[in-house]
């Protein structure tokens, strides 16, 4: 890690020496990937790890020293780098994310510091707003992991028709996505038709795809790390006029926003713009999710677009656009691109087509 951006973290959290035991931040301060924490402070660097994962933190994590953890205390490794540290008075931890049984472990090995332990404080997820203004190298890589599910995309197109599953589409969106690249998934991938497509976060089932279901796909992956992330719903066979306008005022939401993000504003004010539209449309009470939210990474980052968000936004956050309308016993409709904050807008790179694609319904 850079020494200014370590000089920065110090002086937002007020502690002498912090703790990550979070994979996205161990892997943005030291480039660990593997299980474990990261210790470090002023004068000292380190990645306690199992065998598993020493040869790669070793070549991971330049500037680190690398240790190992026994049996006989996960946190004894911490507790010696403490004890040769006796100007550590306050230990920063990620109570966000760190479980209450690790919690309480980490409290019981320090009771062994002979009455010098350090007072455990809060980082209130300055970690992660650390991580909310992506670099160059990190917007590539975001932009590349998109990509690779444009790519996917377009090949999953091609296979569907009348009589697939869900959890086949699902399948056939992941395999394409590794064959094009990705190391992993960003989620679990969503594929949901007819009535389920209501559900925004509906599990793939082996419900068969019929004529006249709406189809809506949300996938993402991983690239060096980074995550992707993009929703297109079709229809299979012809679009009725219901799903025409349904899906007419999602779209309108969406290009009103692409076309209104600037820099300055609340991520409230973001989130307005698209809601207003569904809203003047009939459709308010059926869009009842944010509007967007930060990819990194993690899948779920901040600061988001939605109506509480007073954050102000800046260039190089990178967020999602997913407007959406849900109607039980009918459907629902969700397109969603990602974007990459400007001085002046946003990039969309997200690239796939959203005009709406009506499927052929019976097999080729």
């Amino acid at each position: 890690m850079r020494k200014e951006m370590e000089e920065k973290i110090f002086q937002s959290t007020k502690v002498d020496a912090i703790l990550l035991t979070s994979p996205a931040n161990m892997r943005f301060v030291a480039g660990f990937t593997g299980e474990g924490y990261v210790y470090f402070s002023c004068r000292q660097k380190v990645v306690v790890t199992d065998s598993r994962y020493v040869i790669a933190a070793k070549n991971e994590c330049p500037g680190y020293e690398i240790e190992t953890w026994t049996s006989d205390g996960y946190f004894l490794n911490l507790l010696a780098h403490l004890k040769e540290e006796e100007s550590v008075k306050r230990l920063g931890i990620e109570d966000e994310v760190m479980t209450v049984s690790l919690y309480h472990k980490l409290e019981k090995q320090l009771q062994k510091n002979e009455g010098k332990s350090p007072k455990l404080i809060s980082l209130e997820n300055k970690m992660n707003q650390f991580r909310q203004i992506k670099t160059e190298k990190e917007q590539e890589r975001i932009r590349q992991a998109e990509a690779i599910g444009d790519r996917a995309f377009t090949k999953t197109i091609a296979k569907i028709h009348e009589g697939m599953t869900e959890k086949q589409v699902a399948a056939w969106l992941e395999f394409y996505m590794k064959e094009e690249g990705a190391e992993g998934f960003s989620f679990d991938t969503i594929a949901a038709s007819g009535e389920h497509s209501a559900m925004p976060h509906a599990i793939p089932t082996d419900k068969k795809l019929e004529n006249g279901d709406f189809l809506t796909m949300d996938f993402g992956c991983l690239y060096q790390g980074y995550c992707s992330d993009m929703t297109r719903t079709v229809v299979i066979g012809s679009a009725s006029e219901k799903q025409r306008e349904i899906y007419d005022t999602v779209l309108k939401a969406q290009e009103t926003a692409l076309l209104g993000i600037r820099p300055g504003m609340k991520g409230s004010q973001i989130d307005a713009m698209a809601r207003d539209v569904i809203t003047d449309a009939g459709y308010g009470k059926y869009f009842g999710h944010a509007l967007g939210h930060s990819v990194g990474l993690e899948i779920h980052e901040s600061p988001n677009f939605s109506p509480r968000e007073e954050t102000v936004i800046k260039p190089g956050m990178v967020i999602t656009v997913e407007p959406g309308i849900y109607i039980e016993g009918i459907g629902g409709v969700r397109i969603e691109d990602v974007v990459i904050i400007t001085e002046d807008g946003c990039e969309n790179i997200t690239h796939s087509t959203k005009k709406l694609l009506e499927l052929t319904a019976q097999k080729g």
